[in-house]
């Protein structure tokens, strides 16, 4: 195991909040082993390991990028987990995604609210607002 490699996956398990066996044993470490160990020491053992910005600010530039393919939105909630991990607010990583429309448009920036909307609100949350809106 390379030093990379142990770097990337301390930095996934500080990110995943102890989930990192969810993270490593998904199916593309089942078929392509040597890709899916490409993929913890580049970004995570590499990138996110440098000094030049912390974790927090890492993860909104994930957030944003993800959000403007319109087709990412398994790491996308990946990611939003992480920075919810890391103490950014739910209306910070809102303020992201609304951010997003300016530069990848309104269809991106609303499928990345919705692909994460469970992510961001609570039922209580969803029930009061329901009320209010007079659906409830």
């Amino acid at each position: 195991m390379s030093d990379r490699y142990r770097r990337g996956v301390d930095i996934i398990q500080h990110l995943c909040a102890g989930k990192l066996e969810q993270f490593l044993a998904g199916k593309v470490a089942e078929v392509a082993p040597d890709f899916a160990r490409m993929a913890v020491e580049f970004p995570f053992g590499d990138l996110y390991a440098r000094d030049a910005l912390d974790l927090k600010s890492r993860e909104i530039a994930a957030i944003a990028s993800l959000a403007t393919h319109g087709d990412a939105m398994t790491p996308l909630r990946n990611h939003v987990i992480a920075a919810l991990n890391l103490g950014l607010s739910k209306a910070e990583i809102i303020e992201v995604l609304m951010q997003t429309a300016i530069y990848a448009g309104f269809p991106s920036a609303l499928a990345a609210l919705t692909a994460c909307h469970d992510l961001l609100t609570d039922e209580a949350d969803c029930q009061a607002a329901a009320c209010r809106a007079g659906h409830g």
